[in-house]
Parts: structure tokens; C-alpha cells; sequence
């Protein structure tokens, strides 16, 4: 019989939100449906090598899948109020499955990106569910951090393992690989409630807007889509940096493995040292060392210098996020604006490499991406610090960030 997470015993089907099998299908999910996003370099390689697409064919195909991720929000809010949520998941979890294996067979650009929406779609319904149940939870913190955990982990085995596999049998070993687990993971829809009761609630502190909301509000969602515009438009092509520098797909794949899973460091350094010594003073720091980590892949770096190129931008992606969140939370406690910041995220994650692509064809080399992510996450500091509630460098980030699911 599981545990909950303060140890009581439990009914193996419980719908007890804090049971471990409630947690499992939170944590499981969601590294199953982030974790070919997370793989995005290595993957946007193999589809440019294997199908012959073009930069601007890669980055469409990959804000297709990041843009109905992000879509997936707006539909869910009505259909997790109104259908068995069981059901609704097994529904989706098919489709999720399906989808991939067919992926795996598609070799027509048009009829790929497509299956890869629809298929995102399904997925993305799934992360709203796990993040709309991760708030029901007692221990938010907790469940959060091993929400971010398990997708960080997941990518980083599928970026050291899976390019090794390209070779013999192509970009669809990843997509079959994803139906698998999904098929695995898929009966753990019984530790879901029938019924979604979660009605979301104001925030524990003041839920009044502060002074200036509006603007504040604005200048803040526009710096959360900056820092995902830049970020994602750098992630998408980090493999194909590494090829124009000579570095050959294996290397870079396990260079980006393991800058995957310092992302995880990223993310406790921002809940251990919360707002010490400021949110701001923080924020510039994280703002400054990516922005650094984004102009060191200018020209051609050599292994050394992509590596701690690599390293210093997800250690950082995953820093900053905390504190971006906690200075939306502080300035609208009642989690309407972090579920429009939801929105942002998906939104910049879709455009990055939509963008990207376009600027690699047009400059013919990965230069004038570089120039403008470096300019996009410099915008996106100034507009988050201006965005700034006087409440916020009192605010804990790692509790704003679980709060992201409200």
C-alpha cells in the first residue's frame, strides 16, 4: 500500500492528491510528453540531416509542436471541469502514442508537422492536467521540484542515449521510444480522481493587485516571452552550432546531456538561496551569465568553449525562471497572471525556434541568431526589473514557481 508524501498509508487507488501514485502520474507525464522538446538540438540535427529540411522547415516544425503544447491550456480549462478526467487522460495518452509511432514512418515535411500538432496537442493537455493536480498537493514545493527534476532527467538520458541510435534507425527511434514509456506509464491513470474539484484559488497572502498592476503586468509577461523567445531560439539550433564548429552529433549530444541535468542545479541554487541577497541582484546575475553563455557560441568555439557555453545556459535558464515567476506571483497573488505567464512560456518556446530559423537561413550561419538572442535576453532583464513589485525581494522564488500550476 503507497505512502502519501507525509507517510500515511493510503488505499492503492486513492484519490488522495498528495498519495505517491498522484505524484507519480505528475511526475511521469510530464517527462514523458517534455522530453523530445528537451531533446530539441539533437533531434532538429537528425530531422535536418534525415529529411533534408531546411533551417526555417526545422524551426516551423518545432514551433508546431511547442505552439499546441502551449494552445493545449485554453481547451483544458473547460474540459477538466466537465469530463472524467480518467478517461479524458487515456484519451490523450492514445492519441500521444499513435501519434509518435506514426511519426516515426512519416517522410512528407507537411503531413509530419501535422501529426507532430496533433500529437503535441494530446501531450500538452496532459502537462495542463499534471501541473492543474501539482496544485493540489500539499507539499507544492516538493511535488514541483520533482515535476522539473523528472523532465530535466528524462531529456538529459534522451540526448546521451538515443543520438547513438540515429544511424541505424533514424529520428523515429525517438519517437518510438516515447510511445513505449507513455505506453508504461499510461495505466497509472487510475491514481487520478474522476473529477477535477480544484477550483483555483487566490494566494495565501494579499490577493489585491498592487499599484500600477496593469502596466507592471504587461512589462512582465512581455520579459517572460523575451527570456523564452531568446532562450528557445538557442536551444533549438545548439546542435547544429556544435555541427557548423565541427563538432561532431555524439559529442554534442553528451556535451548537451550533461547540461541538461546541471539545469537541475540551476533550479535548487534559486530555492536555496531564495531572495538572498535580492530578487534583483539575483536576476541580474543569472540575466548576465546567460546572456554571456549565448555570445560565447559566436564563431566557430571549439569543444572547450561550446561545452561552457552549454553549461552556463541551462545552468542558468533553470536559475532565472524562480525569480521571473516570483516577481509575477508578487505582483498578482491571486495566480490569474502566472496562468497568462503558462501562456507566455508556450508562446516564446514556439516563436524561438520559428524565428531561428529564419535568421539562420536568411544570414546563412548561426550568427545573427546569436546577436539577437543576446539583445532579446538583454530587453528581457531591463523589462523584468522595471516589472518589479516592491514585495517581491521578500518572496521566496521556490514558492512562486509551485505556483505556476494555479
Amino acid at each position: 500500500m503507497p505512502q502519501s508524501l507525509d507517510g500515511r498509508r493510503v488505499p492503492f487507488d486513492s484519490a488522495d492528491p498528495n498519495s505517491a501514485g498522484r505524484v507519480a502520474v505528475i511526475v511521469l507525464f510530464s517527462a514523458v510528453v517534455a522530453m523530445l522538446l528537451l531533446m530539441a538540438p539533437a533531434a532538429a540535427s537528425q530531422l535536418q540531416l534525415q529529411l533534408a529540411l531546411s533551417p526555417s522547415q526545422t524551426g516551423d516544425l518545432f514551433a508546431a509542436e511547442l505552439g499546441a503544447m502551449s494552445i493545449a491550456s485554453i481547451p483544458a480549462l473547460w474540459w477538466m471541469k466537465k469530463y472524467n478526467l480518467r478517461t479524458m487522460s487515456t484519451i490523450f495518452g492514445t492519441i500521444f502514442i499513435i501519434g509518435n509511432i506514426g511519426s516515426a514512418y512519416i517522410g512528407e515535411y507537411g503531413t509530419l508537422v501535422a501529426v507532430r500538432f496533433l500529437t503535441s496537442l494530446a501531450g500538452g493537455s496532459l502537462m495542463v492536467l499534471c501541473m492543474s493536480l501539482a496544485a493540489q498537493t500539499r507539499d507544492r514545493n516538493r511535488v514541483y521540484g520533482l515535476w522539473l527534476m523528472g523532465q530535466l532527467c528524462f531529456g538529459a538520458i534522451g540526448l546521451a542515449v538515443l543520438p547513438k541510435f540515429f544511424g541505424t534507425f533514424g529520428i523515429g527511434i525517438a519517437y518510438w521510444v516515447l510511445a513505449i514509456l507513455m505506453i508504461v506509464v499510461l495505466p497509472l491513470v487510475r491514481f487520478l480522481p474522476q473529477r477535477n474539484t480544484f477550483a483555483g484559488r487566490a494566494g495565501d497572502e494579499d490577493t489585491l493587485p498592487t499599484a500600477n498592476y496593469a502596466l507592471r503586468a504587461t512589462v512582465g509577461l512581455i520579459a517572460l516571452l523575451a527570456f523564452y523567445v531568446s532562450l528557445s531560439g538557442i536551444w533549438t539550433f545548439l546542435g547544429g552550432i556544435a555541427g557548423a564548429s565541427m563538432i561532431d552529433n555524439e559529442t554534442s549530444s553528451v556535451i548537451l546531456s550533461i547540461a541538461t541535468v546541471l539545469g537541475i542545479a540551476g533550479s535548487v541554487g534559486a530555492t536555496v538561496l531564495g531572495a538572498r541577497p535580492s530578487t534583483r541582484f539575483n536576476l541580474l546575475v543569472g540575466y548576465l551569465a546567460m546572456t554571456l553563455s549565448v555570445a560565447l557560441l559566436a564563431g566557430m568555439p571549439g569543444v572547450l568553449r561550446f561545452t561552457l557555453a552549454a553549461l552556463l545556459f541551462k545552468f542558468t535558464w533553470t536559475f532565472i525562471l524562480p525569480y521571473l515567476m516570483a516577481t509575477l506571483s508578487g505582483l498578482d497573488r491571486s495566480g490569474q497572471l502566472v496562468n497568462l505567464a503558462n501562456l507566455a512560456i508556450g508562446g516564446g518556446f514556439a516563436l524561438g525556434p520559428l524565428m531561428g530559423g529564419r535568421l539562420v537561413e536568411s544570414a546563412g550561419g548561426y550568427g545573427t541568431l546569436i546577436a539577437v538572442s543576446v539583445a532579446g535576453l538583454l530587453l528581457s532583464l531591463v523589462l523584468i526589473l522595471v516589472a518589479q513589485p516592491q514585495r517581491t525581494a521578500a518572496a521566496h522564488p521556490a514558492v512562486a514557481v509551485s505556483e505556476m500550476a494555479e
